[in-house]
């Protein structure tokens, strides 16, 4: 793929413009076609850029209100909503899932905890049969029946699809509503972060598609290969982490019934402002509204529940409840950083010991799942900015 010379528009305050430069070498060094990237430090914006298409290979530019689908790093947006009801007491991470949900106890899950659900160690990564999105009760009702792979709470492995209908099913018996209304109604609509699960129909104008492009060659000729273990993990067919990623039944991620679905795991559509802002939102006062999280469910947040080889991504992982953390495997700001990168590039997380928020969001989705090299080479500078000033 060669390097195009993007517009990129938008605003960068004095001292951060490493983050605009490197945002150019995307487009010009690593294949980069269409994206936008934020950055919020102390509840203000402080980087606010977009550049390229809203759809690979087209002509039409990306708008400064486009939205993509951020595909896992819906996970991070969603794992608020459980984090927030069981703030406000009305859920106890340490209770059976069985409390709230009576049918999740069959086939020997009847003591999986809550918590166990939110940090991937469940055991149901998979299903026997895959489920289409367009009915919203398959998912739940399959994850319910499914037999563990290991008994929950022994090990973790990445839940790729699952845990979307896990922690929606489970905000869903608590509260009476899906969990893409209730975070509408909570959290997005009143403090006008235009990001959803489920896309409502007014909104699906601002929508871009997103594709799969292969990444461009390193300097001897090459691609960046993954480890040998893990590319034979995602080819072989009845490999855990073949099975777990194809627990949804194949389908068009860019049409309107898809966006318009609820998939808590994997369906999120928001540029980076709204996804910058939303963790920004978490950790501290926005535009004049208190932070959602108290200190304490902060402080929860980046509180390590699994760590150490991940049975579906096979490589080491750290996860809090509902949140990746900081590590090799995905490199965010520092260790106080809680968030999700989603597969082929998106990335969102908050630090809260530097008040930074960042979003970054792309319609070519390359191959990885924790670490792309656009949303790396961004966090990079953000972190040079930040050191630069003060």
């Amino acid at each position: 793929m060669n390097g195009v010379e993007a517009e990129v528009q938008g605003t960068v305050e004095p001292g951060w413009e490493g983050v605009r430069d490197a945002f150019v070498r995307n487009f010009a060094e690593r294949g980069e076609q269409g994206a936008s990237v934020a950055v919020y430090r102390d509840g203000r914006p402080v980087v606010d850029l977009w550049g390229g298409v809203r759809d690979v290979g087209g002509t039409e530019p990306w708008q400064r209100d486009s939205a993509h689908l951020i595909r896992s790093a819906t996970k991070g947006v969603a794992a608020a909503v459980p984090l927030l009801l069981h703030q406000r007491g009305q859920l106890d991470l340490d209770a059976p899932v069985g409390t709230y949900w009576p049918e999740y106890k069959a086939a020997g899950k009847e003591r999986t905890r809550v918590r166990q659900l939110l940090a991937h160690r469940a055991g149901v990564p998979v299903l026997d049969t895959p489920v289409p999105f367009e009915d919203p009760e398959a998912g739940p009702r399959a994850v319910a029946a499914q037999t563990p792979v290991w008994e929950p709470g022994t090990d973790h492995g990445y839940h790729p699809h699952t845990y979307g209908w896990l922690i929606g099913e489970l905000v869903r018996r608590v509260t009476g509503r899906s969990l893409g209304r209730w975070l509408a109604e909570q959290i997005t609509g009143p403090r006008g972060i235009d990001l959803w699960i489920g896309l409502p129909d007014a909104e699906q104008h601002r929508a871009g598609t997103v594709t799969r492009v292969e990444p461009p060659a390193v300097g001897n000729g090459l691609r960046l290969r993954p480890k040998r273990a893990v590319a034979e993990a995602y080819a072989a067919p009845g490999s855990l982490t073949r099975r777990a990623f194809a627990s949804l039944a194949p389908t068009d991620e860019n049409t309107p019934a898809y966006r318009a679905a609820e998939l808590p795991a994997t369906n999120g559509m928001a540029g980076a402002r709204a996804l910058a802002k939303f963790y920004a939102s978490l950790i501290g006062p926005v535009d004049g509204h208190r932070p959602l999280f108290v200190p304490a469910t902060v402080a929860l947040a980046r509180t390590e529940e699994s760590a150490g080889p991940d049975r579906t991504l096979v490589v080491n992982t750290r996860f809090g409840p509902g949140y990746m953390l900081h590590g090799p495997a995905s490199p965010l700001l520092g260790p106080s950083s809680f968030g999700h990168p989603g597969r082929g590039g998106p990335l969102g997380f908050a630090d809260p010991d530097s008040s930074i928020a960042f979003g970054y969001t792309t319609n070519g989705l390359q191959k990885g799942v924790t670490a792309d090299p656009r949303a790396q080479a961004l966090v990079r500078a953000v972190r040079a900015a930040h050191a630069a000033t003060g």
